[in-house]
């Protein structure tokens, strides 16, 4: 499904019917990167639900890798992750202006999940030092991540995203160490508000936030 708001294009993909394989999501970026990067189509939101899948960003250390697991090494920031059914993967696909500011455009993808959490009445926020969406949690000096993000630049556009937990099992997680780090766990957003919360019900919201929180960095 593709959705027109003014100047960004949000591609459902097959988001209430289908798992997407990462190697067919993949593809998929890559090609509409090519394209904004040419300015041949405009900015453009990709979402998703992909199958069990783990990745390895370009940080991940050969000691992070599970020998008895499948890993898909992927060209973005960060270390391993696991991804699958319940969880929505936004990929923005949208050109940086100048001068590039990384980190800027990260802290609106967080901000844009924390707005979306709000609407939840889930209380979430950042973490200094760490990228990605955390709640807290009831252990003392744990923090829960509910959001991880991981992102590249090339050509001045961005490509991967987010992967925001719903309603999606945690016992993925319990192979690895979730984005390498080992002092902090990983939730729901069903989990924190008590409540089934899916992809659906998030999916239109969060494409909102990220268009206002993206514009205001001249994301347009």
């Amino acid at each position: 499904m593709r959705v027109y708001g003014e100047e960004m294009e949000c591609l459902s993909i097959d988001l209430e019917t289908r798992h997407v394989p990462f190697s067919e999501g993949l593809a998929l970026q890559r090609s509409i990167h090519a394209a904004v990067a040419s300015q041949s189509t405009p900015a453009s939101l990709i979402m998703l639900q992909h199958e069990p899948v783990y990745t390895a960003g370009r940080r991940t250390r050969a000691a992070e890798r599970p020998a008895h697991l499948n890993v898909e090494d992927v060209d973005r920031g960060g270390k391993i992750t696991w991804h699958g059914p319940g969880q929505l993967v936004v990929y923005p696909i949208v050109p940086l202006p100048a001068p590039l500011d990384v980190v800027k455009y990260v802290r609106q993808l967080e901000r844009a999940v924390i707005d979306l959490c709000e609407d939840l009445s889930v209380a979430a926020h950042t973490v200094n030092g760490r990228s990605g969406v955390w709640v807290d949690s009831p252990l003392p000096g744990i923090e829960n991540k509910v959001c991880a993000i991981g992102v590249r630049v090339a050509q001045g556009v961005t490509m991967h995203g987010l992967a925001l937990n719903c309603s999606n099992s945690l016992e993925p997680y319990s192979h690895i160490v979730a984005c390498g780090i080992a002092d902090a766990g990983v939730t729901t957003l069903s989990l924190q508000a008590g409540r089934t919360i899916t992809v659906q019900e998030c999916a239109p919201r969060l494409m909102h936030h990220l268009e206002l929180r993206l514009k205001e960095i001249g994301i347009v």
